[in-house]
């Protein structure tokens, strides 16, 4: 068995497939994804439910409980974790690696609705469900501040304009905003004023929803035109809700500024995000799966100074955390690993053979074995991350041994007396199936990887 010969009688060929692999190996490896580790979906789904004013107790026993016995009929489960907090219910179903997400979205969708009989009639919606991919963390992370402009602008600056900017960028899948404080009127009731005038918190809500509507009241019909009156009840500050009038007494009426105190304020007040000593609005960036983690932090960069140009002169925008340079910094410590590896290689070979040809045909093994699997990792879909330079790094004792036992046996035929193209055939034919057999033998330690779980 020769398998050698043709590329021993054909050297011209040989150099062209050299030249081939090369390239094709150095294009593979700039089209590689980089990431600090190999891309696993997570087939997982978190459901949300919310009832204001419930507080935790109530909504682990009246709205997760059920939940979780209809998720718990779904086949496949691996785990299942659920977080309760005042109004709002969050549940984690993560399913086993070989389960079809989009399958197990629809026995969610069918598990909440058989729930909903067992719900509260009060909520304000169905609970809700996304896919969701725990090992696709944020890689950066976005601080906007102000020292002058309210917290309200600035959060609808960061969503408005900055969110949608940044999730055009390519390879961004999705940006959050933590830390935002959405405008609202706040309404902070006097309970003393309130029991002297008769009035409950019933009251004050039911004016609040009768006099703040938009909403269309009826039509004009004419001989050629019909019209359509609309009318614009909507209160959209702290001053218009003031003079509203929740209840009567002794004919007098009794405005919302007399029960309480209406401010322009937040949705939430709890939720803030701090940066460096500042109140700011934090935007984490997530990347799409299988895109170039450098790349995409890359791209926002080079959007900063568009925000910097345009953005308002109060707003400050800074990078609190960019996961790229980590990744950058890993894969940078593993490429120098492999190329010391082969130097090392390449000087041991030349001390020991002592030899100047015997020395070059390895040296350009190992590289171009290596760049050449590059090629083949892009067609498979891998990524340049710290395992698969690892595995390169391994496998740089297989080529070399290899080439070594090959090489030993050509120099053994030359320093016989035959000629360096004879010799190759001979030592090739010789042992050609014994290191194809060896290296298979090599291979075979790591077949059972293949068969673990995911």
């Amino acid at each position: 068995m020769n398998l050698s010969r043709i590329f021993i009688e054909r050297p011209i060929m040989t150099a062209l497939v050299m030249f081939a692999i090369a390239l094709f190996g150095i294009v593979g490896y700039r089209a590689l994804p980089v990431a600090a580790l190999p891309s696993v979906d997570y087939p997982t789904i978190q459901v949300s439910a919310s009832l204001p004013g419930a507080d935790p107790e109530t909504m682990a026993s009246a709205v997760a409980t059920p939940l979780e016995r209809q998720f718990s009929t779904i086949a496949g489960i691996s785990s299942m974790s659920s977080s309760s907090s005042q109004g709002s219910t969050n549940i984690t179903v993560q399913f086993e690696l070989e389960r079809d997400i989009d399958a197990a979205a629809q026995d969610i969708q069918a598990a909440i609705a058989a729930a909903g009989g067992l719900l509260p009639p009060d909520m304000p919606h169905p609970p809700t469900y996304q896919k969701v991919n725990p090992a696709e963390q944020p890689i950066m992370y976005l601080s906007l501040a102000s020292d002058t402009l309210p917290p309200s602008t600035v959060d609808e600056y960061a969503e408005t304009v900055m969110a949608q900017r940044i999730s055009m960028s390519s390879g961004v899948s999705q940006v959050t905003v933590f830390g935002g404080q959405k405008y609202a009127v706040r309404v902070r009731l006097n309970p003393d004023a309130m029991n002297a005038l008769g009035i409950g918190i019933d009251d004050v809500q039911k004016s609040i929803q009768a006099s703040n509507v938009n909403m269309p009241t009826g039509k004009l019909f004419g001989d050629k035109q019909a019209f359509t009156v609309h009318t614009l009840g909507q209160l959209t500050n702290a001053a218009a809700y003031r003079p509203l009038i929740v209840a009567w007494r002794d004919g007098v009426p009794v405005r919302l500024d007399q029960v309480g105190e209406v401010l322009d304020s937040v949705q939430s007040e709890r939720v803030v995000a701090w940066n460096n000593g500042h109140r700011s609005v934090v935007l984490a960036v997530r990347r799409q799966p299988g895109s170039n983690t450098v790349q995409v932090a890359n791209n926002i960069k080079a959007l900063m100074p568009v925000f910097s140009a345009e953005m308002p002169p109060a707003l400050k925008l800074d990078i609190i955390y960019d996961a790229s340079q980590s990744v950058r910094n890993s894969i940078n410590d593993v490429k120098f690993t492999l190329m010391l590896t082969i130097c090392m290689v390449v000087m041991v070979i030349a001390l020991f053979l002592r030899n100047l040809s015997a020395t070059v045909i390895p040296g350009i093994a190992v590289p171009l074995s290596i760049i050449g699997t590059c090629a083949v990792m892009y067609l498979l879909g891998y990524s340049l991350n710290n395992l698969s330079l690892m595995a390169l790094t391994l496998s740089v004792g297989f080529v070399v041994d290899d080439a070594i036992v090959m090489l030993e046996n050509i120099v053994r035929y030359v320093e016989m007396g035959k000629a360096r193209r004879d010799a190759a055939l001979l030592a090739s034919r010789e042992i050609g199936f014994t290191i194809v057999s060896m290296t298979i033998s090599l291979v075979s330690v790591f077949i059972p990887v293949l068969f673990m779980g995911g």
